[in-house]
């Protein structure tokens, strides 16, 4: 009898864990990346690309869309442009709206006191992400507010290879 009643519970138990794995939501990551950690991010506006790299070896290399008004450093808010100088990943965000994405350290101090003497708001919020989820955006270049955006299979390996702390140097 108690054989019985272990054997029942665990098929209860088994069955009741299959149904909650298939109401999780699916895995954004479908591809595993086993390589090298990056150790940096370079990225040059006026070429549109983007280098992962492990010291000075590029592990991988993006086409990249930029800010609706890439041209020159972010000065304030709501100006379209992508920041220029150097950062660090702050913060990563796997609940994204632009599917996955890492965040910039965007405004650092000399960003702020620039803000500050011109009277503006810097802005913030700067991320590398996937592709938009707005029909409006998808293909359109350099649709972003300012962020660096590649497509969704790019940033799920971006995501994996690069960790918080790790410094992104944008160049014009």
């Amino acid at each position: 009898m108690k054989t019985k009643n272990i054997t029942r519970r665990g098929a209860i138990i088994g069955a009741a864990g299959l149904g909650l794995t298939a109401c999780a939501p699916k895995s954004k990551i479908t591809r595993r990346y086993n390589g090298p950690i990056a150790t940096g991010v370079l990225v040059e506006k006026t070429s549109r690309k983007m280098y992962i790299l492990n010291g000075n070896t590029p592990l991988s290399i993006h086409d990249i869309d930029l800010g609706f008004a890439p041209a020159g450093p972010k000065r304030q808010e709501g100006d379209g442009r992508t920041p220029e100088g150097q950062y660090f990943i702050d913060r990563r965000n796997y609940n994204s709206s632009f599917f996955l994405s890492l965040g910039i350290s965007y405004p650092n101090a000399q960003d702020c006191a620039r803000a500050a003497a011109a009277g503006v708001n810097p802005g913030g919020d700067i991320f590398i992400h996937g592709a938009a989820r707005h029909p409006n955006d998808i293909g359109r270049p350099d649709w972003t507010a300012g962020c660096i955006a590649v497509t969704d299979a790019e940033m799920q390996m971006i995501y994996q290879m690069v960790p918080v702390g790790v410094p992104i140097w944008i160049n014009a």
